[in-house]
């Protein structure tokens, strides 16, 4: 393998608002070959995730932030190609943290085997992978929805808000999502069997939570903080749950993130709001992955891949996220 070369992107500097190609070092290297205990796997597909600006961060978190001059964090799967560990082959296919290049050379650690027999490879990066787990845990476990619920999501077209919103009609819920564009709203209806839309961009998100969720909400699923959860806080039931499983429109913030100024909803409808860390519910994925790969077998639940091609493209390609360009789950082929 060492006459391979291994595209890289480091970290460069932690970013200030919005990360572009200057906070990322682009270099080439040799391939190198597997030391005890250590795999080499040719990387093809890459999860592309709003964690991924966190993870830029100093400072505490549920993970520790990458170092600079360190391979960017990314998970993704690939296939073995060289292995100096037992409990791995050469031509298994494994998804772990792989990193924002053409090979991961290291130990395996938290690394799992999948079959692309079974699914497509990028699946294992949308809803049999960290993005369907989040949104099988965070809504099950933390939002907790009761059949006949009314259940509105943020950020309800992209990765884990479509499948969310799935969960939920599964589990007989009258479902609402809020996404950016037409386009968007239309897809959650007509293709995932959403019960009514929220366009944000195109319409106020008051008025359109008074439109359709007329007996008010009880589970919100939220992905973007902001403006929109103080929207949604606003129309709160009695012993409500919102999820806060993301903040993706405060990221980016140069100043201090925006906290939600409705938050008095909590006490007055005796709501409560609780963070999700999807780490936590580990030991929990294999059963669960089981049963959403029951829920595809039967048509129940929809499984879509932004695939956008070419590793030389990452730091573009990962602003998609922010700028709300994607359409489902957001992955870079190698």
């Amino acid at each position: 393998m060492t006459s391979q070369t291994n595209r890289q992107f480091l970290l460069a500097k932690r970013p200030v608002g919005a990360a572009t190609r200057e906070t990322f070092t682009y270099q080439e290297v040799p391939v190198g070959e597997p030391a005890a205990g250590q795999i080499l796997v040719k990387n093809e597909y890459l999860s592309l995730d709003p964690a991924m600006r966190g993870w830029m961060n100093e400072g505490k978190s549920y993970i520790p932030p990458v170092g600079i001059g360190e391979v960017m964090r990314a998970l993704g799967v690939g296939k073995v190609v060289a292995s100096n560990n037992p409990g791995f082959a050469v031509g298994d296919y494994v998804n772990g943290a792989i990193g924002v290049q053409d090979y991961f050379l290291g130990e395996p650690r938290g690394f799992y085997k999948v079959d692309p027999k079974l699914a497509p490879l990028p699946v294992y990066l949308s809803a049999l992978g960290m993005t369907g787990m989040t949104a099988y845990f965070a809504l099950l476990d933390v939002g907790a929805p009761k059949a006949g619920d009314t259940v509105v999501l943020s950020g309800a077209a992209g990765a884990v808000g479509s499948i969310a919103g799935q969960i939920a009609k599964i589990k007989g819920c009258r479902v609402v999502g809020i996404a950016g564009g037409a386009d968007k709203c239309k897809f959650l209806i007509d293709e995932l069997g959403f019960d009514g839309a929220i366009d944000y961009k195109h319409e106020d998100v008051i008025a359109g939570l008074k439109r359709e969720c007329p007996k008010g909400v009880d589970v919100y699923f939220d992905n973007v903080g902001g403006d929109i959860l103080d929207a949604v806080l606003s129309r709160l039931n009695m012993k409500a749950r919102v999820v806060i499983c993301g903040a993706i429109s405060q990221y980016n913030n140069k100043e201090a993130v925006k906290g939600p100024a409705n938050y008095l909803s909590l006490l007055v409808n005796r709501a409560r709001m609780e963070g999700f860390v999807v780490m936590d519910y580990a030991a929990q994925y294999a059963s669960a992955a089981q049963e959403m790969a029951g829920w595809m077998a039967k048509g129940q639940l929809k499984s879509k891949e932004d695939i956008v091609e070419g590793l030389e493209t990452f730091p573009e390609t990962l602003m998609k996220l922010f700028s709300g360009e994607n359409f489902g789950k957001l992955v870079l082929k190698v």
